[in-house]
């Protein structure tokens, strides 16, 4: 123990809720222990500026005298499939290899509201906007994105022009691509 804080230990939970606006959020340990504290900075060195409810989340954890408390995001994995959720149409019958073959494309958020339920964002170099729907950037494991946010998207052509077809942070990306 180093000023209160104990060693760091690394686990694996499911975002309780997180509120961008607050700057923070829980995790539930998926041990059963007490929740731990996710701060806003930590998710954004992470290359995320929210997280999506449910979402399966891997962390570095100290204990200090208030609780545990991530200290690094380590992987995100999208919520889980939730029955209730209608495919979304332009991706339905997409397969995931088909998905997981798309090549990244790096863009800037241009706006984004949650209330909508859609956002565009511009990819670099090229003058149409691609379209992000709501459930697309929650299956990716984010609650929202913020204006000129950086992030790598997946695109396809749908019925009415580019779309995300997944959504991933900008460090993610650039780590897949290395």
């Amino acid at each position: 123990m180093i000023d209160g804080v104990h060693d760091l230990s690394e686990l694996r939970g499911k975002v309780k809720w997180f509120d961008p606006a607050k700057g923070f959020g829980f995790i539930l340990d998926g041990e059963g222990g007490p929740d731990i504290l996710l701060h806003a900075n930590v998710l954004r060195n992470f290359g995320q500026g929210s997280v999506a409810d449910n979402a399966l989340i891997s962390v570095r954890v100290q204990k200090t005298p208030r609780g545990r408390q991530a200290v690094e995001v380590l992987q995100i994995e999208p919520p889980e499939n939730e029955d209730d959720v209608p495919p979304i149409e332009d991706l339905d019958g997409t397969e995931p290899a088909d998905l997981e073959n798309l090549p990244l494309e790096p863009v800037r958020v241009k706006w984004f509201d949650k209330v909508k339920g859609f956002g565009f964002a511009n990819v670099f170099g090229r003058s149409e906007d691609v379209f992000i729907h709501i459930e697309v950037l929650r299956r990716s494991g984010f609650a929202d994105l913020a204006p000129g946010e950086a992030v790598c998207l997946k695109v396809i052509e749908g019925r009415r022009g580019r779309m995300a077809a997944q959504v991933l942070a900008w460090e993610n990306g650039v780590r897949a691509q290395a």
